[in-house]
């Protein structure tokens, strides 16, 4: 695929860099779903007719609602906030502090890409009260996606967007569906545990009930699941009844200093 298509959004764990291999082992139906959307990357690049794309984030999908819906209007209220005078840390924690008391769903989305983009390395985490707690990251110019976001908008075109627990998007699965996961990753060491951008963890358990999920509805043979992780002697194991397991290496993406990413090995476990 040379003619790639990046997020608007920098996110944890993004699938830019895998979405080739991904997309080779997704068979080609009619309908694609995702439970955990993130920020995006194979829904970008991939060609189906339809989508239905979940995230527990409630931010994210109303903002991604919002680009859907009103992309014109949205692009050019969010460009004012990339601008010299918002990228100082002041600002930053005001508008931060603002987003976190507003019910506004319009002004919550704008400053959601803003903190994307000038809080610190493109985290997203919310603190045990559903605060967003991500600090100002000192960036130069960051950067406004706007050819990323038009792209968004066009595509978003084909896809449903809803915000539930991914076994009620399992539930949404009709025969001929294929069903991509990608969960927050079983963490590589016990201080890498990074669950908490949406405010709840996702701890082994549910990385258990992922695994037996994806059993259950390809069970028939109708619904195809593909899910990513970490390769790990335990997602190995929760794995193990998966039809195939392919492993890669990948280049992490998270962290400010290129010469300091390494290379791990993810896991694609195929149910069919």
């Amino acid at each position: 695929m040379n003619n790639k298509h990046r997020a608007f959004l920098k996110w944890a764990g993004g699938k830019y860099s895998l979405c080739d291999v991904i997309s080779n082992i997704l068979p080609k139906e009619s309908r694609l779903i995702e439970p955990f959307v993130g920020a995006g990357s194979v829904f970008l690049n991939t060609d189906y007719d339809e989508y239905i794309l979940n995230d527990i984030n409630q931010d994210l999908i109303n903002l991604y609602k919002i680009i859907q819906q009103q992309p014109e209007t949205f692009i050019e209220d969010a460009r004012k906030f990339f601008t010299p005078e918002y990228n100082n840390a002041e600002t930053y924690y005001q508008l931060r502090s603002d987003f976190n008391e507003s019910k506004d769903s319009y002004f919550r989305s704008l400053v959601f890409l803003y903190m994307n983009r000038h809080g610190y390395n493109g985290l997203c985490r919310y603190n045990k009260k559903g605060g967003y707690n991500v600090p100002f990251g000192k960036y130069k110019r960051p950067y406004f996606p706007e050819k990323e976001l038009n792209y968004f908008a066009e595509k978003s075109q084909k896809a449903t967007f809803v915000c539930e627990g991914y076994r009620a998007t399992f539930e949404r699965a009709q025969a001929g569906d294929v069903v991509y996961c990608d969960p927050p990753y079983v963490p590589l060491s016990k201080t890498a545990s990074f669950t908490s951008y949406s405010g709840n963890g996702f701890g082994l358990d549910e990385q258990a009930d992922l695994a037996n999920a994806a059993e259950e509805v390809s069970e028939n043979g109708k619904v195809t699941v593909v899910i990513s992780n970490h390769d790990t002697i335990w997602t190995r194991k929760i794995y193990e009844h998966a039809t195939k397991i392919k492993s890669i290496k990948v280049a992490r993406t998270i962290s400010q200093s290129a010469t300091k990413r390494k290379k791990v090995a993810e896991l694609l476990a195929l149910y069919k």
